[in-house]
């Protein structure tokens, strides 16, 4: 065993990958977690990869990127994808998991581990000689102020929105019923109908509705994916019905037609006994979510078992402190990974911790980090991580238009997806062998 080891800060998906993938590979890891001695306004345990946002690790399909992400990280060993096969609930073709069963899963394997000693406690300046900063969105203010005075750069910020969690008892299925688009992966979602005097009704009770304010020095802004639903609803009337509430590939069973706009529910656990509302993250207050959202038909008499709420998101300009081995310029085994180096997503999330983790254990063992394919989805990640213009950089999810393109045009979208997925993992699997023979 190696003299040198690995300090990892920060228990959430990233920290987690970066300490089993750097643990997997003999090197000894000390991985620092704040929770539950210091919380944050997201998370309710003191779970390792506990999940605040939403339960679903969206598609499972190749023809989308998060999909061949999915299949990346299942072969480079991931444990974030082992703990959420484990633990999937239904819900179509998206690959939802029981959120408690699955921090479980990850807390019990990796405190199992006998390489990785987690030790509970705030930790509040950069350590030597070898890390992985994986402090997530939400940063303790101690540690992003260390962050901040090693990159020498104000922070960059927007804001995420957690969506509510409802009780699956009180839904009304007398109104409500299950179904999924097009009828694709069985019936795992429950629908809420409504008609355009519903929908209207419901849209100007959003647009009147109290919300939480900001304080004075923050701004709104705040990633696509994650924008609360008032917000979209700034954009004009139609915007929701044709967003998160959009019809299409639904059909009311009880009158045989597609309603006017549909609020979809998805399964939270594996009993069934708690349910997302899907894309309805919000900063409305408390109150104002139970009076506004009952209005939603068949959830009347809903019990709410966690209300949405809005939380910071902090993370640095990657293309200006990151080098495509996710290693900061300037900073030799010092690494980035998860929310805090400028990607978006959970899955995206626990990929870059993967990456961090590998490449930790390599300078550990005395080889130099290596960057992967940019073909590959983790590759092209990293891309837009570290090759984005500095000016217009965002935090964004792994998408296809981030891929190099390929080497003949193709105009049909699936077959170019496709091609793409299986370019990717076969550049991939040569990449990971490279990595096994040294080290």
């Amino acid at each position: 065993m190696p003299d040198k080891y690995l300090t990892v800060i920060g228990g959430g998906l990233a920290g987690t990958e970066a300490a089993w993938a750097a643990a997997r590979r003999g090197v000894r890891v000390r991985l620092l977690e704040m929770r539950p001695r210091v919380m944050t306004p997201a998370h309710k345990t003191g779970r390792l990869a506990e999940l605040v946002c939403s339960n679903s690790l969206r598609s499972s399909d190749m023809h989308n990127a998060v999909g061949l992400l999915k299949e990346e990280m299942r072969r480079m060993g991931s444990l974030v994808m082992e703990a959420a096969d484990r633990t999937a609930v239904p819900a179509g073709s998206a690959l939802a998991v029981d959120r408690e069963a699955f921090a479980a899963y990850i807390t019990e394997a990796v405190e199992a581990h006998p390489g990785i000693e987690v030790i509970r406690e705030e930790i509040t300046a950069i350590p030597e000689p070898v890390a992985v900063i994986a402090t997530g969105p939400l940063t303790s203010d101690r540690m992003a102020d260390a962050i901040g005075a090693m990159t020498g750069a104000e922070h960059l910020h927007f804001y995420d929105a957690i969506a509510p969690i409802i009780d699956a008892d009180s839904v009304d299925m007398g109104v409500a019923f299950r179904a999924s688009r097009y009828g694709k992966g069985g019936d795992d979602y429950v629908n809420c109908p409504m008609t355009k005097e519903e929908y209207n009704a419901f849209y100007d009770a959003l647009m009147g509705a109290e919300k939480v304010p900001l304080r004075e020095f923050e701004s709104m802004r705040c990633f696509e994916g994650c924008m609360p639903i008032e917000t979209m609803a700034e954009r004009g009337r139609e915007t929701l019905a044709h967003g998160p509430m959009k019809p299409v590939g639904i059909t009311d069973p009880k009158t045989g037609a597609r309603p006017y706009a549909v609020v979809q529910l998805r399964q939270e656990d594996f009993e069934g006994t708690a349910y997302n509302i899907v894309g309805f993250q919000t900063r409305l207050k408390w109150p104002e979510q139970g009076r506004v959202f009952r209005m939603i038909p068949g959830l009347g008499g809903v019990k709410f078992l966690r209300y949405g709420s809005l939380h910071r998101n902090t993370f640095i300009n990657g293309p200006v402190f990151l080098e495509p081995t996710l290693e900061l310029k300037g900073r030799p085994g010092l690494f980035m990974a998860g929310q805090a180096s400028g990607v978006e997503g959970y899955v995206e999330s626990s990929a870059t911790g993967i990456l961090a983790g590998i490449n930790a254990a390599r300078i550990i063992k005395g080889l130099p980090p290596i960057a992967p394919p940019d073909t590959t989805a983790h590759g092209a990640l990293v891309t837009h991580l570290t090759k984005t213009d500095p000016a217009r950089f965002q935090p964004t999810n792994v998408i296809f238009s981030l891929f190099p393109p390929l080497e003949r045009k193709v105009r049909k979208k699936d077959e170019r997806r496709e091609l793409l997925a299986e370019r990717a993992l076969s550049d991939l699997e040569s990449w990971k062998s490279g990595l096994e023979e040294n080290g």
